[in-house]
């Protein structure tokens, strides 16, 4: 079974069991603390991957850094995973338990990209674009700072792009001039 079917089968588990107990809130959070655990620490993320560390040993770090921090249900499938030998997956369970749970809870998944950091006001008005191309009522909005966008904005939600930037405009402006129009081409 690849990794993906087998991370989503596990979130869709752990998904069901959290709702089914009334605590899928706080699993929702704890899968969000794994995911920045795994970021910011790429030795942590090695380490699951590691197939010369065994599984005991790898589970004895999972309780150390999480326990007391994440709800029983959390620190279970923890040990359900890392029981089957299966810590490699832990990131890829994390990222989709939260994907799931914005299905579930009808929340839409857009970026933005600018040149600069949103203000409060720049952030509403981009949520309102999101909430009125994609129908949803909450949106989830990743923030990218690229400065070589030079100015506007880059919105992705899905498989639609709206591409706003001032680099894209001179790209189209200088492929306008590059054909000459009144030079006959022979």
């Amino acid at each position: 079974m690849s990794d993906f079917r087998a991370a989503s089968r596990y979130a869709k588990s752990l998904l069901e069991l959290a709702n089914e107990q009334g605590v899928l809130e706080e699993v929702h959070n704890d899968m969000l603390l794994f995911t920045k655990v795994c970021n910011q620490n790429k030795d942590f993320g090695l380490m699951l991957k590691n197939p010369v560390i065994k599984h005991d040993k790898k589970r004895a770090i999972l309780e150390s850094i999480f326990n007391g921090k994440v709800h029983s249900l959390t620190m279970a499938i923890f040990d359900i995973i890392s029981r089957k030998n299966r810590e490699a997956i832990m990131p890829a369970i994390a990222r989709e338990f939260h994907n799931q749970y914005n299905i579930i809870k009808q929340i839409g998944v857009a970026s933005v990209t600018t040149a600069i950091p949103l203000t409060d006001t720049l952030r509403k008005d981009m949520k309102e674009i999101v909430v009125k191309i994609t129908g949803k009522k909450d949106i989830d909005l990743k923030e990218i700072v690229n400065e070589e966008i030079i100015g506007g904005y880059i919105l992705k939600m899905g498989d639609q792009q709206i591409d706003d930037s001032i680099r894209t405009k001179l790209k189209t402006l200088a492929k306008g001039f590059s054909q000459n129009h009144y030079i006959k081409e022979i």
